[in-house]
């Protein structure tokens, strides 16, 4: 029964430890993941220098709400802004055509997100010799702008703008006035938990090294009472190994002149359990078990018990690894008794 309380609570600890430990690894792959996530909410602004004629007078604006796509490179880029021809104003076909001036070589394709992804709209502008692209959002999207996901070709700059500013800009052309416009790279923008993030690892890290450190610690700690049980385990085994006798009224220990327990210094008496040590001394064994279950030597010589149980466990192993390599000399082997 104890052995088997023993078992339990071991377990138990080291479950519990083992818990812990997942715990702490959990929590790093989250915030592994945390940190990931955040990271594909990363983008950059893009800023619009538009310029064009009314009259004599040039119209100078500034936009600040394009947003870089994920695969477009950051640099700047110039042009004249040129939508493509026809009702549809996107660039899904191969056909798709762009109505630019003549003996102009840098200029910037306006199209309208629709109808295709974003990869082949992209794709179809670059073949076509355009050196950025802006694509303006969904009729009815208001200022709503976000990081395009592209596939595309990688020389080719291209943005998002909102449905609104698009529309402003492509009435513009569609008036015959000429849009020059310029493409720069602004802000990196990310969200506030990307912006303390470094620091949140800093600390989650180190939270995570104190976890490992704590469990381990209790492993180590936890291991000790498996030592303990078995080394009680031992000590049961070797005590239940020990010679018991009934002492008679014959006998030399008993009597006016005989001897008395070393442990409670009473004499010995007829019908009296004693238990006999290795060492040949002789005790009650009411008296002597729970004395070598807490001190496992003789009270009178100081007999470790320990040490020959452990001798004894040895040689018990010894023979039990040489005696199956060795058959006795009566008994033949199979093959021997077929042929």
């Amino acid at each position: 029964m104890l052995s088997h309380i023993g078992l339990l609570r071991i377990t138990d600890s080291r479950h519990f430890i083992t818990i812990k430990i997942a715990s702490c690894w959990k929590l790093a792959f989250s915030l592994t993941l945390l940190f990931m996530l955040s990271q594909a909410d990363t983008f950059w602004i893009a800023n619009l220098n538009i310029s064009f004629l009314v009259g004599n007078q040039t119209v100078w604006e500034i936009v600040e709400h394009g947003v870089f796509a994920k695969a477009s490179p950051l640099k700047k880029v110039s042009g004249i802004l040129v939508p493509p021809e026809g009702i549809h104003q996107n660039a899904c076909s191969s056909g798709t055509r762009f109505n630019r001036p003549v003996n102009m070589n840098n200029w910037v394709a306006l199209i309208m997100r629709g109808q295709c992804s974003f990869t082949k709209q992209i794709s179809m502008t670059a073949r076509t010799g355009a050196v950025g692209v802006i694509i303006y959002n969904f009729p009815g999207t208001g200022n709503t702008v976000f990081p395009m996901v592209n596939f595309g070709p990688e020389g080719i700059v291209a943005v998002m703008i909102s449905n609104l500013k698009g529309m402003d800009l492509l009435h513009l052309i569609r008036n015959g006035i000429q849009v020059l416009v310029t493409i720069e790279v602004g802000n990196h923008y990310y969200p506030w938990l990307t912006h303390y993030m470094g620091t949140i690892f800093v600390f989650s890290s180190l939270a995570v090294a104190y976890c490992t450190c704590y469990c381990a610690t209790k492993l180590r700690r936890a291991r000790n009472p498996i030592q303990r049980w078995q080394q009680e385990l031992d000590i049961h085994k070797a005590i239940d190994h020990l010679e018991l006798r009934t002492l008679k009224a014959d006998d030399k220990e008993v009597g006016s002149n005989g001897e008395s327990c070393a442990v409670c210094l009473e004499m010995y008496k007829p019908k009296d359990i004693a238990r006999i040590l290795h060492c040949r001394h002789l005790f009650h064994k009411a008296c002597i078990d729970p004395w070598l279950l807490n001190h496992q030597t003789c009270p009178v010589c100081k007999w470790d018990m320990l040490r020959t149980v452990e001798s004894v466990t040895t040689e018990a192993e010894w023979l039990g690894a040489q005696i199956p390599n060795e058959a006795p000399s009566g008994i033949s082997s199979p093959k021997e008794q077929e042929t």
